[in-house]
């Protein structure tokens, strides 16, 4: 199936500066290997060394987070949009 996935801003200078990209998968995890297939220093923004997604990074099928579906395995149809969204946290207290 094809799937547009959608790239931050943080992580574009990792996959050629491209903000989205179509790929073919059926499942988050195939998309997401395939991603970092092709652009292998987004790895390392997205995966533990264990191999782990990163607790700041979370996903979503449409307005879906992957946590509360069925995780990697979440299944893709053709034209799904995949959004990846590092949490961002910082500040000051007053």
């Amino acid at each position: 199936m094809a799937v547009t996935v959608s790239i931050p801003t943080a992580l574009r200078q990792y996959a050629d500066n491209n903000a989205r990209l179509d790929l073919q998968a059926n499942t988050v995890g195939g998309l997401l290997r395939g991603l970092v297939e092709t652009y292998p220093q987004l790895g390392q923004h997205l995966y533990t060394e264990q191999g782990k997604l990163r607790s700041f990074v979370n996903i979503y099928v449409g307005d879906e987070d992957i946590r509360y579906l069925d995780g990697a395995e979440t299944p893709l149809k053709d034209g799904d949009l995949v959004s990846i969204i590092p949490a961002i946290a910082g500040g000051t207290t007053a």
